[in-house]
């Protein structure tokens, strides 16, 4: 399922035009978005919690020279899935 599909399921299943579904996905995502961003992590109870993972920066390889490669500290998305969701797909 892609974005298209799944505001075409909002819309069918809520009764709400295309239009109305777009903007409430796109307001969802965008909140989702800007709460990480600010270092909070967001939790739907039974559907599951994002969060933000810190990486430390390291030193890597290129495999093609083995130089010596410097890799920045960097923040990363992650998902959780609730109870409720594992449940259900199992």
């Amino acid at each position: 399922m892609n974005k298209n599909d799944l505001i075409s399921k909002v819309a069918t299943d809520t009764d709400l035009s295309k239009t109305d579904a777009t903007q409430v996905i796109e307001a969802t995502l965008d909140c989702i978005a800007d709460a990480l961003k600010g270092g909070d992590e967001v939790r739907l109870v039974g559907f599951g919690t994002f969060s933000v993972a810190h990486r430390a920066a390291s030193v890597g390889r290129n495999p093609r020279t083995g130089e010596k490669i410097n890799i920045p500290a960097s923040k990363n998305p992650k998902f959780k899935a609730g109870k409720a969701l594992k449940d259900a797909v199992n």
